[in-house]
């Protein structure tokens, strides 16, 4: 890592800290740590949610599954707006009859403490596992470009985002999940920009490439007649 890499690195880190602490300021009660005042912008909370989404999975676990198998893991993605409009028309309306923003507040409502205990921790677990992999895939790719240490970095990041979670509360978390969801396509964006730039035939040989690498030699060619469309657009 270059002196510049490394300093740019430390002052995102400071940065989310001072952005958390800014919230920490502020007056808060309980409701107000969990819920938000109310007054965060639309756009930072449609961003926060797709970082939610993005992880280290979807940059380096399902890149690689989709190249060196299908494009199976693609469908979950095609899937959620679906689900945020069900969510939207069906679930949101059942949390402001029942003046709470808790899914396991209705299961113990409608079912009893049973229900709310046992959706919880499936909840945990599964979340364990996810946040598990997300982390560990971040401290390999890490491990690999810089050569640190694998464990120091899960420790490292857990206990990061853990401390500015609790500081700043679920506004800090918003706003920094916004930030980082706008670092996130910008850099895919410019990345995509330079692997293009750096090929000689441009997006066109992209297309050639992959239909080289995964289109089977005796396979009909009327199944492959958009992407020869799409070679001759970018031409």
């Amino acid at each position: 890592m270059s002196s510049f890499d490394f300093i740019i690195f430390i002052g995102y880190l400071i940065g989310t800290l001072y952005l958390s602490g800014t919230f920490f300021s502020k007056k808060r009660s309980p409701n107000s740590f969990i819920l938000g005042s109310g007054k965060t912008p639309q756009w930072v909370v449609t961003l926060s949610i797709f970082a939610t989404f993005v992880s280290s999975i979807s940059y380096l676990a399902l890149p690689g599954s989709a190249f060196a198998t299908n494009w199976n893991a693609f469908v979950f993605s095609l899937s959620i707006p679906i689900a945020a409009l069900i969510t939207v028309h069906y679930f949101i309306p059942v949390y402001r009859r029942i003046n709470s923003s808790s899914a396991y507040t209705y299961m113990e409502q409608r079912f009893g403490p049973w229900a709310k205990i046992y959706v919880s921790i499936c909840y945990i677990f599964t979340q364990l596992m996810r946040v598990g992999t997300i982390i560990y895939l971040l401290a390999l790719s890490i491990n690999m470009i810089l050569g640190w240490d694998i464990t120091i970095v899960i420790i490292f990041t857990g206990a990061f985002v853990t401390i500015y979670s609790i500081i700043g509360g679920i506004e800090a978390v918003l706003w920094t999940d916004a930030i980082q969801g706008i670092i996130l396509i910008l850099g895919a964006v410019f990345c995509l920009a330079v692997i293009v730039y750096g090929m000689p035939g441009g997006l066109s040989q992209l297309f050639e490439i992959a239909i080289k690498v995964h289109i089977p030699k005796n396979t009909d060619k009327a199944r492959f007649s958009i992407k020869i469309a799409l070679i001759k657009i970018f031409k």
